[in-house]
């Protein structure tokens, strides 16, 4: 009795036992099931963030608001080219000074600057009592040539009946030619001075005789000068327009000395401008300067384009690619597209099964030619990259990227902690203001540079350590954007005088 009872509980024992360790085990299992009512989706993994290290995905509403457009990448024949800054002048052969010729004062003003003029036109009227006074002189030697015209007439005769000498005669002759030399020449000064020759030939009496003379416009173009007013004194070769035929410009560039084996008269040329991206000109080479600047090693090199549209204006800023020698197959992108993080250069390339979704892509760049810029590595023909917006792209990658990898529960909220940096240097002729600036580290950036003086040497504005060079244009915005690591990234301008550094902390 007593050994039964005993069996028997030792197999409670392993019974309770079991079941002790049963009910551990299903609540070990327990947390791996789903809870009642819940859908299957709470046990899936976590879904994925917006960004990764290297892709940024956007919704339609964002790739709107931010204005991303996307362009084909294209494998174009570029031949090896030099690429230098211009600036867009009148053509010296089709720009004329207008005058008065003939001194007076300035009664009307016909023309204004700016406005558009045709050959003949009258662009001012100006008094002039030395044109009265040619007029009288004109009058007189014609009314004193008629007169001995008659005179010599009776001494011919006299001379036939003997009743007058050859030698008042030929003193008769001498004199009638001086008299038509005088006439001419009153003629000639008339014509000089603006008169055609009928109101020359019609002028008889003092009565017809005008104090008042028209400028006209010697050819077809724009008055680009006006220096006379009405009231004002003049003389005869006082400028009072200057009027350019604008159908053909100059675009004139410094060429730097090592380039000038490369480039030579009669080479194919395309001029761009910032004003019209998707403008390109084309033209030859057709002058070199043969001396070179000794202060910036460079020689003129002028190649002049078709300006039917007029959207050249002169004074404006312009790149002028020149063709050397060969031609091959380059992959090429709009410059746009490009970003320099650091010492990378990067593209953000549309995935082409996923609608808004961007994948950074660290690319090696070539030789630019106008608006586009060669890749030598990274991208190939066929793919599709952001060429507007790609700015925003990469400070939403790094927005993004970096509030993944935060540890800390208490961080700020990322697009307030990472948001853009932007900055704003003065270009004088005292050089950059501020010369120093301070950003935060690894923050994508934006530094705003304005040319505010065309007497300083700062026409452009060069990072050497990220190979960035731009033209400061005059009181316009030009921005660059990087995104700045420890340490200074100097900043100069084009010839090296003036400099300057973003210090990152």
């Amino acid at each position: 009795m007593t050994a039964a009872m005993t069996s028997r509980t030792v197999l409670l024992g392993v019974l309770a036992a079991g079941a002790i360790a049963g009910a551990g085990v299903t609540y070990l299992v327990m947390p791996r099931r789903a809870a009642p009512g819940l859908p299957a989706a709470t046990l899936s993994a976590p879904r994925s963030v917006k960004a990764t290290d290297s892709s940024v995905k956007l919704s339609p509403d964002e790739m709107a608001r931010a204005h991303i457009t996307v362009t084909p990448v294209e494998a174009l024949a570029l031949g090896d080219s030099v690429t230098i800054s211009g600036l867009v002048e009148p053509n010296a052969y089709n720009q004329t000074v207008v005058t008065a010729l003939v001194a007076g004062r300035v009664t009307r003003i016909l023309a204004e600057l700016g406005q558009r003029v045709r050959r003949g036109q009258v662009l001012a009227e100006v008094y002039s009592p030395e044109l009265a006074d040619a007029q009288r002189a004109y009058i007189s030697a014609s009314a004193e040539l008629g007169a001995h015209e008659q005179q010599l007439a009776r001494i011919e005769a006299l001379v036939g009946i003997g009743s007058a000498s050859r030698q008042e005669l030929e003193m008769a002759h001498a004199e009638h030619a001086a008299l038509t030399s005088r006439l001419e020449g009153s003629r000639t000064r008339l014509e000089l001075i603006g008169l055609t020759a009928d109101q020359v030939a019609a002028l008889s009496s003092a009565s017809q005789i005008i104090a008042a003379t028209e400028v006209h416009a010697p050819l077809d173009g724009v008055v680009t000068a006006r220096e006379a007013n009405v009231g004002a004194n003049v003389e005869g070769t006082t400028p009072l327009f200057t009027v350019v035929d604008l159908s053909r410009v100059w675009v004139v560039g410094d060429l730097y000395e090592h380039d000038v084996a490369s480039v030579g008269v009669g080479r194919p040329a395309t001029v761009t401008v910032s004003a019209f991206p998707d403008l390109a000109l084309h033209g030859v080479v057709s002058y070199i300067d043969p001396q070179l600047s000794r202060d910036t090693r460079t020689a003129k090199v002028r190649v002049e384009v078709p300006n039917r549209q007029e959207q050249l204006r002169l004074g404006m800023y312009a790149q002028l690619r020149i063709d050397t020698v060969g031609d091959h197959l380059s992959v090429v992108i709009p410059k746009s597209a490009v970003q320099i993080i650091g010492d990378h250069t990067v593209v953000y390339v549309s995935d082409p099964n996923t609608p808004g979704l961007f994948r950074e892509r660290t690319i090696r760049t070539g030789p630019e030619s106008g608006n586009r810029i060669a890749v030598e590595s990274g991208v190939s023909a066929g793919e599709s990259v952001a060429s507007a917006g790609s700015f925003f792209l990469r400070a939403e990658r790094e927005r993004v990227g970096q509030s993944t990898t935060a540890a800390s529960p208490a961080r700020v909220e990322p697009s307030v902690a990472q948001a853009p940096q932007t900055a704003r240097v003065t270009v004088s002729d005292q050089g950059f203001e501020p010369a120093r600036i301070t950003l935060k580290s690894g923050v994508a950036a934006a530094v705003t540079f304005v040319r505010t003086s065309d007497a300083t040497c700062a026409k452009e504005v060069v990072f050497p350590s990220l190979e960035i060079r731009r033209e400061l244009p005059l009181n316009t915005a030009v921005t660059i954007e990087l995104t700045p690591s420890h340490g200074d990234v100097a900043f100069v301008c084009g010839v090296g005088m003036f400099k300057g550094s973003i210090a990152a902390e």
